[in-house]
């Protein structure tokens, strides 16, 4: 009998940069799912779940995390080159984070007031996302990501087949759920319009904005936007702070943060026209 030739399963490695781990939980969150997906492939470097850690090469690697230091771009550079597929997960991953609201601003400043001992700290002057410095194969977006994508993107790699994930906006989804928009028939702020789908439109169903977690949808005309939110109460302050979270970095949000500064500033720093 000729025997049977048993091929190896795909090795999967999971990745941490400046973040806070969430994205990461989120494949645990995984839970029955993930039991199935352990028999699927081999998991070669995780540190969150695991102290096995394999040199490579690696089929594919979750990357969760901005680069915020000169090892960290070095680092990036050998994952790349490790790696058949590098898919870049979450919002620090893909748009720089929380962390990104530094950019611009004086970091050694911010060294010598927050550090005592400031020369301790090894920290680049921007929070940039992974595709800043290599090439990435597929990004999730999310702050956290959606752990129906993360499912749907590593099912679809198994198979051979392109990942089917959404491009619309959240509002779309909030008439999938049947959600009155909380923007038109509440004034409620709300970023859905130009906010990318992929958390299931959560916020909106319980009466709550959206806060842009999934970052800019493809198109995304902020400038629309703008009367409309200052229509539900908000100060040219307010929507440039709005557009300063998750995704701050995000060329789209970064735009739209930056025009409602200029016209906060034409409106003489107090923008007392705003409707309240």
């Amino acid at each position: 009998m000729t025997p049977t030739t048993r091929t190896a399963p795909p090795t999967l490695a999971v990745w941490k940069f400046a973040s806070c781990d969430g994205c990461q939980l989120t494949l645990l969150d995984c839970e029955d799912e993930l039991l199935a997906l352990a028999g699927a492939v081999r998991i070669v470097h995780f540190a969150e779940a695991t102290s096995v850690s394999a040199p490579g090469p690696y089929d594919v690697s979750l990357v969760e995390g901005s680069i915020t230091t000169a090892s960290d771009v070095d680092r990036i550079r050998h994952v790349r080159e490790r790696s058949r597929i590098v898919v870049t997960i979450g919002a620090c991953a893909t748009a720089g984070g929380i962390q990104a609201l530094r950019d611009g601003a004086d970091v050694d400043e911010f060294r010598r007031v927050v550090y005592a001992r400031p020369d301790y700290v090894d920290a680049l002057a921007q929070s940039s996302p992974i595709a800043a410095h290599i090439p990435v194969d597929l990004e999730l977006r999310g702050c956290p990501i959606s752990r129906h994508q993360l499912l749907e993107v590593l099912g679809a790699l198994l198979a051979g087949r392109r990942p089917d994930l959404p491009t619309h906006s959240v509002c779309v989804d909030c008439k999938l759920r049947g959600t009155t928009c909380v923007l038109v028939a509440g004034g409620t702020p709300c970023l859905g319009p130009v906010t990318q789908a992929g958390c299931g439109a959560i916020c909106p169903a319980y009466g709550r904005g959206c806060y842009g977690c999934f970052g800019p949808a493809a198109g995304a005309d902020t400038a629309a936007l703008e009367p409309v939110l200052r229509a539900a109460g908000m100060s040219a302050a307010d929507v440039a702070r709005v557009y300063r979270t998750f995704n701050v970095a995000a060329p789209a949000f970064a735009a739209a943060a930056a025009a409602a500064d200029r016209a906060a500033e034409e409106a003489g720093g107090d923008d007392d026209d705003a409707p309240r």
